[in-house]
């Protein structure tokens, strides 16, 4: 199988050696709300519809991703350890072949990397992750000068389709300031916030400038992407990024 035309390889300043790739609903046996490329174990599909699909991404990596149970959290682990039991909304590593992975359906998929291609990082950043600093933590755990990392921002809910209330504005913006310019009032309590906008903030004051991506919308293009927001009862896509052997 060759990945369908509307997967997205992130165009990002990555070293030769790094590999990164999104899928989307294309390409897939499932059927209904979750058609066609569902990787959500946990939704209501067919159980070998999704051992379908996993098996035809399988078949595009250099190994199984190392799939983690997604908790909307800050945790972050090495990938080369873990199994689909361990509780983290992060992963990293320094070995060749060893794919990290996250799965989304409207929150941000963080790809990060080293300009020596030494080492690879992927974080699962809804509004709670990022709030609560997961990609701070991801960062922090691969021990690199963060001048030699750059990132890559997939698709998410975007700018125009992310109401949100009091919660999320205050979770940003009640210890900082300038987190203010990520969100627009739409009426007394509610607000538009720019999820890419956020982790641009997060990731230049880490000192990361090398950051691509942040415009796709999984909201407004039900043709390529799942969104919660948007359906409620949908798939899940995925982001990955690995290391070829030199």
């Amino acid at each position: 199988m060759k990945p369908p035309a509307d997967w997205i390889v992130p165009d990002w300043p990555a070293p030769a050696n790094v590999r990164a790739l999104i899928t989307t609903r294309s390409g897939g046996v499932s059927t209904g709300p979750y058609a066609s490329f569902n990787l959500g174990e946990l939704t209501e599909d067919a159980h070998a519809a999704v051992s379908e699909n996993k098996h035809r991404l399988d078949a595009l990596l250099p190994g199984t991703p190392r799939w983690l149970r997604q908790v909307h959290g800050d945790r972050v682990v090495e990938a080369d350890t873990v199994g689909a039991t361990v509780q983290a909304d992060a992963s990293f590593t320094r070995t060749p072949g060893i794919v990290c992975a996250v799965k989304i359906a409207d929150c941000m998929p963080v790809l990060i990397c080293d300009r020596a291609g030494e080492a690879v990082a992927i974080a699962h950043a809804g509004w709670r992750g990022l709030s609560q600093g997961v990609v701070e933590n991801t960062v922090r755990a691969l021990q690199i000068d963060p001048k030699r990392l750059c990132a890559y921002l997939g698709p998410a809910i975007g700018p125009d389709a992310f109401e949100v209330g009091e919660d999320v504005y205050e979770a940003f913006c009640g210890g900082d300031p300038d987190a203010r310019s990520a969100f627009r009032p739409l009426r007394p309590g509610k607000w538009l916030a720019d999820l890419f906008a956020l982790g641009r903030l997060r990731l230049a004051r880490l000192g990361i400038t090398a950051v691509s991506g942040g415009g796709l919308c999984t909201v407004a293009n039900g043709a390529s992407f799942y969104s919660h927001r948007r359906d409620r009862i949908t798939g899940r896509m995925a982001a990955l990024v690995w290391m070829e052997p030199r």
